[in-house]
């Protein structure tokens, strides 16, 4: 087994090439002078994009390879993580030499990327060229899912016992507390239950990355993906309550004043506040800089604030806003914003907004339900003289952006459960289900679309838990992060799709579960940053002098 793993690692050498090469002809049209330049960038979109997705999918290798090695030296790799090892790579160096798909119209080639003589020798490589001859097979694919019938599945400890307790406990609550009601929860279109919410504080879920001087776990960020995720397997909207929390307490926890973080902090990590993030307007979506809420400070300090909102996800029942507002109207741009810890009341179903100088409507949509989504109205909502973080005014965009990182990671790492939800609704229908005298199981498109499910999940997995490693050691991760992001989303989605597929018509119907999941997946690849937006940011930073990998 471990020679598959060091053809693996020789893999990743010729990819790292293959990478360079493709980095190095995107910069020679789009970075000539070493720098991204705005005007080429958007004019060689496709190629600049195509990087993005290019070095995403050779880094999930590479995390995929590193996984798969330490599977091997704590002794537990076995045959199921061997095959998905092989079709991983057997599938993706094949895209990456055809045509590697960035939506399901879009596909990058390497004539395109100017590599196509670069691709051929990746295809020679000894190493390459093995997978792609044996890696992803109707042999490999067709054992690996009768694997998974048998109950087996990927390696996923982490070898340290904290975070496989961890893992441990929240799945069991998951499995007890949330995923038998989240379908009901979903057709009824409410809210999580508050006794529910009140479960979920108790076991630390708003404090995981909160210091313990202030009630928290002090865990890292790899400890809060597995939260995520295990609860997210469940349902979407469970991993995505510690969302907020996990903005609201980075804000505060790296740019409050003591009296902010003391005040705050303790609170979130206990549940006893539930915050909300409030960013987006109606016109600028992922163009902050446009922001236009406007923050005027009063004679006595305070301050109010005055604009429009959207999208603004639990609105309603959050204690606690921190909202991005424009408090100085002559600096355009970033710099005239500020970020305010804005105090609000609970709201109930009667009476959502009861302050004064906010009102809100709710936004139907199809999935993501649990904790509603709300379109806010703000006319002279007071704020205290305490409100504005860290006390500075024009730091808002700045103080934000170190949350990306953060939000980014955890984003992927719900869209990791989303996709296990996915997969294990797809393999128990079609171990059940029976058509033409056998189980959906013996059809060869049904266990392919299983094994791949399964293996991507693995890799946008891997690279989702390499990114947060990265952030627990204080590196810089804002590539890794927008790329385990971006894989992870498109996971999330094409398991779900590939799940209500496999349910035939049953798929469509309200009553079953993976209708519910198709319809949460949607959503992964449009907030925390669009998956087009995402690309962007990644292939500009890989542009950057000195960024050739995550």
């Amino acid at each position: 087994m471990t020679d598959w793993i060091a053809s693996a690692q020789q893999a990743c050498m010729a990819l790292g090439r293959y990478r360079d090469a493709v980095r190095a002809a995107v910069a020679a049209i789009a970075a000539p002078d070493s720098k991204p330049d705005a005007a080429l960038v958007q004019q060689h979109q496709r190629q600049v994009h195509g990087l993005a997705w290019i070095g995403t999918t050779i880094a999930a290798l590479e995390a995929l390879t590193d996984w798969a090695a330490a599977s091997q030296r704590a002794e537990r790799f076995g045959e199921v993580d061997e095959l998905v090892l092989r079709i991983g790579f057997g599938e993706y160096c094949q895209q990456l030499l055809s045509a590697l798909a960035m939506s399901q119209s879009e596909y990058i080639r390497p004539q395109e990327m100017g590599t196509a003589a670069q691709a051929e020798s990746l295809r020679s490589d000894p190493a390459t060229a093995r997978f792609l001859s044996a890696g992803n097979t109707a042999e490999t694919r067709a054992r690996l899912t009768a694997l998974f019938a048998q109950g087996a599945r990927p390696d996923e400890a982490f070898g340290d016992e904290t975070l496989d307790m961890i893992r441990d406990q929240f799945r069991a609550f998951t499995a007890d507390r949330i995923a038998p009601h989240a379908h009901a929860w979903h057709l009824a279109d409410d809210l999580i239950p508050i006794a529910v919410v009140e479960e979920m504080a108790q076991l630390g879920v708003f404090g995981v990355c909160i210091a313990e001087e202030y009630g928290g776990l002090g865990l890292g960020k790899a400890a809060m993906c597995l939260v995520s995720e295990e609860l997210s397997r469940g349902w979407i909207c469970a991993g995505s309550l510690g969302t907020r929390s996990e903005i609201a307490g980075e804000l505060i926890g790296e740019n409050g004043t003591p009296a902010q973080k003391a005040k705050f902090l303790p609170k979130i990590a206990d549940g006893s506040i539930l915050p909300t993030a409030v960013f987006t307007e109606p016109d600028t979506g992922s163009d902050l800089a446009s922001v236009r809420t406007r923050g005027v400070r009063q004679v006595d300090g305070s301050w109010q604030i005055s604009g429009a909102k959207t999208w603004i996800t639990h609105a309603a029942r959050a204690d606690l806003m921190t909202v991005l507002c424009r408090t100085d109207p002559e600096t355009p741009g970033y710099g005239g914003l500020s970020m305010m810890l804005a105090e609000k009341t609970r709201g109930t179903d009667a009476v959502p907004f009861p302050d004064p100088g906010i009102d809100g409507s709710e936004i139907e949509v199809l999935g993501y339900r649990g904790m509603k989504e709300y379109a806010l109205g703000f006319d002279g909502f007071a704020v205290s003289c305490e409100g504005l973080l860290g006390g500075a005014e024009g730091q808002g965009f700045k103080q934000l952006m170190r949350t990306f990182e953060s939000a980014r990671i955890q984003t992927a790492a719900r869209a990791i459960g989303v996709a296990w939800n996915a997969f294990d609704l797809a393999l128990n229908y079609a171990a059940e289900r029976r058509q033409f005298g056998q189980n959906l199981l013996a059809f060869p498109r049904v266990s392919d679309k299983l094994a791949l499910m399964a293996t991507e999940t693995v890799m946008a997995r891997e690279l989702t838990y390499r990114a947060a490693r990265q952030k627990d050691k204080g590196e810089r991760c804002d590539i890794a992060a927008g790329m385990a992001k971006l894989l992870a989303a498109r996971t999330a989605w094409s398991s779900a799709d590939n799940a209500l597929q496999i349910h035939g018509g049953n798929g469509y119907a309200l009553e079953y579960e993976i209708s519910r999941v198709f319809c949460d997946a949607r959503i992964l690849n449009i907030f925390e940053g669009a998956g087009e937006i995402q690309a962007q940011v990644i292939g500009r930073g890989l542009l950057s002098e000195g960024q050739t990998a995550p």
